[in-house]
């Protein structure tokens, strides 16, 4: 019997648009997640998202010290405009520390550790000197430096830290030393807790407490094990719970968690208006400058509680807003720790991470009731220039860890005007070769 001569016709292959980056049969809401995460792991992501989460950030909170700063400045007799004046000269010249800090090499960050932490450690020494050291709101932790400016030191100590812990543990991760404990833990616990001394003597926990979970975070990418993890832990919280019990202000404060009422001695007050600025903000708020609680209700507007500010004046959306660029810069540097394979770029991303997240966690937390107050201000966002400066050059840490990734620099040198033209040029005689 002959074989059938039927030829079966071969469906044609689907033709896909040109430029297209989907299957022309996926729909519309799997088309917008597949351009999402082909978006999300292009080697820049990290370094768009960390330039532009802060850069909105410090923006924002330029506008919120103003708008949250005036009634108070107005009550001391000075222009409406001074801690907004005071305040953008910091951030341009935090600015300039995070542009230098971001063109820096790594080698050139590991250099200065040690100046950094010997430098730190000489100023909240100097801290104490009477004379020399200033008390703000019950804590010794003040440098006088003449007419209106001051400088806080143990904000520079956050940063001494990061960079000397990273650089420390690095050292000993190239050796093969962090599977001893002894090694992981000197000289490392012993001078952070050097540090939390220094600090502590000046009475200011909140910062304290931004530096123990700086060193946690370090001792967590270190890989310390669970035993050892949880012993220093140990260690931290029985002295927390000993600094408390001994201060009846840092009792005060952990009885207001919570609270709805100012109580009989307003001992509680802040809190309280803290929660009726956000509670009559709405979804979209009063308006820009039309808070009530600054005027006189609500102490500390411009630093510690400018977030309370910003959620009565742009209500939820505003608030919703900030805290999605937080999240945002804090999964940028996950980011950079997670894909990198230098060890002290791993730790010292994770540690600026840390600080960072650790340090708007505790603000928001007070602000919402939920945590004690802690008097850290909000990283980038509040009233303070010696918070913002080395906030700033972490940033730009951050920023040149992100460039340091051998696919982000070949994606960054592919942006200039003469590769991409000589790229082109190559790609045009390729292709008219072709032809021939």
């Amino acid at each position: 019997m002959a074989r059938s001569s039927v030829r079966v016709a071969k469906r044609p292959a689907p033709v896909r648009a040109r430029g297209a980056s989907h299957p022309p049969g996926e729909s519309g809401p799997r088309r917008l997640v597949t351009r999402l995460r082909r978006a999300w792991d292009r080697p820049l992501t990290a370094y768009y998202l960390i330039f532009g989460s802060s850069l909105l950030i410090t923006v924002l909170g330029l506008v919120m010290v103003y708008s949250a700063s005036m009634i108070q400045a107005l009550q001391l007799d000075l222009p409406a405009s001074y801690f907004f004046r005071k305040q953008f000269v910091a951030a341009v010249l935090g600015t300039g520390l995070l542009l230098v800090a971001m063109r820096m090499p790594v080698k050139l960050h590991r250099a200065l550790a040690y100046p950094i932490l010997a430098v730190s450690v000489f100023l909240m020494v100097l801290v104490q000197v009477p004379g020399i050291g200033r008390s703000v709101n019950g804590n010794q932790n003040w440098i006088y430096l003449g007419g209106p400016f001051q400088l806080q030191p143990s904000e520079f100590g956050k940063l001494a830290l990061v960079l000397w812990g990273a650089d420390l543990l690095a050292r000993k991760y190239d050796k093969r030393l962090l599977t001893q404990w002894k090694h992981m833990l000197v000289p490392l616990v012993p001078v952070a807790f050097m540090l939390l001394g220094l600090i502590m003597l000046g009475g200011d926990m909140g910062t304290a407490i931004i530096l123990t979970a700086i060193l946690f975070g370090l001792l967590w990418l270190a890989g310390a094990p669970t035993r050892l993890f949880a012993g220093v832990l140990g260690v931290a919280v029985l002295l927390g719970v000993i600094l408390i019990k001994t201060s009846p202000n840092r009792m005060a404060r952990l009885a207001c968690i919570g609270a709805t009422d100012p109580g009989p001695s307003d001992q509680c007050w802040q809190a309280v208006h803290g929660i009726y600025a956000l509670a009559s903000g709405g979804f979209f708020g009063s308006g820009l400058g039309a808070s009530v609680e600054k005027w006189g209700q609500l102490p500390e507007p411009h630093t510690d509680f400018i977030f309370a500010i910003t959620g009565e004046e742009l209500g939820l959306a505003g608030t919703l807003s900030v805290l999605a660029l937080f999240a945002a810069l804090g999964y940028a540097g996950i980011r950079v720790a997670g894909r990198t394979e230098d060890p002290f770029v791993r730790y010292a991303a994770g540690g600026v991470t840390t600080w960072i997240t650790a340090q708007a966690v505790i603000n928001v937390g007070a602000v919402l009731g939920l945590l004690p107050i802690a008097g850290v201000p909000l990283p980038l966002f509040s009233y303070g220039g010696s918070a913002l400066l080395p906030t700033m050059f972490a940033v730009g840490l951050l920023i040149a860890f992100a460039r340091s990734d051998p696919a982000a620099k070949a994606a960054l040198a592919m942006r200039q005007p003469r590769v991409r033209w000589n790229t082109m040029r190559r790609r045009v005689k390729a292709r008219s070769s072709g032809e021939r």
